[in-house]
């Protein structure tokens, strides 16, 4: 059981470094093979399927030409109910 909490914990944890490298990703335009990039792409390819099926029933939330994607917010209090539950 452990184990299960750990991982879950890291998960969160990735989340948000996911949800950060995104903001330095857009914001500094930095090249294709730049450490923080490939940092980002390597999260996005396990944190994107997880929140595929998020995104297709929540959709990003407009502010004008601007969409807040608020999918990766809704997993973490997701697993974090599940963290309180079995932890």
């Amino acid at each position: 059981m452990q184990i299960i909490c750990f991982v879950l914990r890291m998960g969160v944890l990735a989340i948000f470094v996911w949800i950060v490298l995104s903001y330095v990703v857009a914001l500094g335009r930095l090249p294709w093979g730049h450490p923080v990039r490939r940092l980002y792409d390597g999260l996005s390819r396990g944190i994107d399927p997880i929140l595929r099926p998020i995104r297709s029933v929540l959709p990003p939330v407009r502010f004008g030409n601007t969409a807040l994607d608020l999918s990766p917010l809704v997993l973490v209090l997701g697993v974090t109910i599940l963290l309180n539950v079995i932890c």
